[in-house]
């Protein structure tokens, strides 16, 4: 596929959903659904393999996945990672090191349609069903997530209060759905009748419209404390997310970065995980 097919794709698939929504709204938005859903990148590749053999691998069923967890043991408390979009488990070894130094056990698992995991769609519904039944099965003591993995890291413990986890880190995550719906909006450039008919199917078979999914309220009722990084620069997630997030959530910090991007591998960010795990 070349670079000029590749930039342009989006916009061919924006026009397609225009046209399609003038024909039947549930269609254009259950391919619009399924195309959001559909990570194109993600699996583990060859170069990533042997980091990832040195750990305890185990496979668990989840409802109809198979979902690839990964262990290191360690002598200190167990820290649980959700890794963001098209990543995999594998974004985490410059933390994993740092935390096996400091002798604490590390979990991670490849979310739905991603690295090792079963599956071709990706949603935090899922996601968050994959992290309710590791919790309950491992109890770890703590949990970090990057990007959409921090947003289920927070809807998580929203909805499943009762569980092992003592803290909570989120990395430059997003917090309002309607924000991420807009900029896949703008990506493809669908109208707004493509955007109302997409609303209605998450309003019928998730319960829930665009504008209801909202880490920033679901914060007000986490009680357990948190740590919230985000760099103010951040191009895929806003800085503002973390900021409304950190206003309803009494018992959490924030930490501002400049010109460390979305990734944040920077060995000065995994020690401020660290020394907050401590505290």
């Amino acid at each position: 596929m070349t670079k000029y097919f590749q930039r342009i794709l989006p916009k061919i698939y924006g026009s397609y959903f225009n046209a399609l929504a003038l024909i039947s709204k549930e269609k254009v938005a259950e391919k619009a659904y399924l195309l959001f859903c559909t990570p194109r990148k993600g699996r583990i590749l060859p170069i990533q393999s042997q980091f990832l053999e040195n750990s305890k691998n185990e496979v668990i069923t989840v409802g109809d996945m198979k979902v690839q967890t990964y262990s290191w043991d360690g002598d200190r408390e167990t820290v649980l990672l959700l890794h963001g979009w098209e990543s995999n488990s594998f974004r985490w070894r410059n933390l994993i090191g740092f935390l096996k130094r400091e002798g604490y056990g590390v979990l991670a698992f490849d979310a739905p349609a991603h690295g090792h995991s079963s599956g071709s769609l990706f949603n935090v519904l899922r996601y968050t069903d994959c992290t309710q039944t590791i919790v309950s099965r491992y109890n770890p003591d703590y949990i970090i997530g990057h990007s959409v993995g921090g947003m289920t890291a927070l809807y998580h413990q929203y909805l499943f209060p009762e569980n092992s986890l003592k803290k909570v880190v989120s990395i430059g995550a997003p917090a309002e759905f309607s924000d991420v719906t807009k900029r896949y909006q703008e990506l493809l450039g669908f109208n707004n009748r493509v955007l109302k008919a997409l609303d209605a199917y998450y309003k019928k078979h998730f319960g829930f419209g665009i504008d209801d999914f909202s880490t920033a309220e679901y914060a007000k009722n986490i009680t357990i404390p948190g740590l919230l990084i985000h760099d103010e620069l951040d191009l895929v997630a806003p800085f503002w997310a973390s900021e409304k997030v950190h206003a309803n959530w009494n018992n959490s910090q924030l930490i501002k970065t400049q010109g460390l991007g979305h990734s944040m591998h920077q060995e000065h960010v995994n020690e401020q995980i660290i020394d907050y795990l401590k505290s």
